[in-house]
């Protein structure tokens, strides 16, 4: 347990890190040194190798790390999303939890959603309102 929240820390602090302007400045330096060796290396293999190699290991680690810390904000998400539906009186408790379930289950809740989004246009486009709840 104590290493997931070291691990969450990190990988939360590394992503706030990375999307810095400072740290865009940085890695910008870095490439503009490396294409200003380019001629004292002759453009060599090793040169290119030098590049490529930095940044695909840079590249494969920030995959992980924003993995973590975009499933730990959409997991944070929702579970606000659901206490606010938990929390709203006449909303329908039966939309907790929804990203469980399968795939047929939400496009049926989705066709649900869309055919009450149309009926509540057509309402506002008769000049009534498209408040309130639909069941009531």
């Amino acid at each position: 347990m104590a290493s997931r929240i070291g691990y969450s820390k990190f990988a939360n602090q590394i992503a706030r890190l990375s999307g810095r302007p400072k740290t865009f400045a940085l890695a910008a330096a870095v490439i503009a040194v490396w294409l200003i060796t380019g001629p004292l290396f002759d453009f060599s293999d090793t040169w290119q190798l030098v590049i490529n190699t930095g940044t695909t290991i840079v590249t494969f680690l920030m995959v992980f790390l924003i993995q973590n810390t975009q499933n730990r904000d959409s997991e944070a998400l929702q579970i606000k999303i659901d206490e606010l539906i938990r929390a709203t009186k006449g909303a329908h408790n039966a939309l907790l939890d929804l990203e469980e379930l399968e795939q047929d289950s939400l496009d049926e809740f989705r066709r649900r959603y869309q055919s009450l989004a149309s009926a509540a246009r057509a309402e506002l486009e008769s000049g009534r309102q498209d408040t309130d709840s639909p069941e009531a």
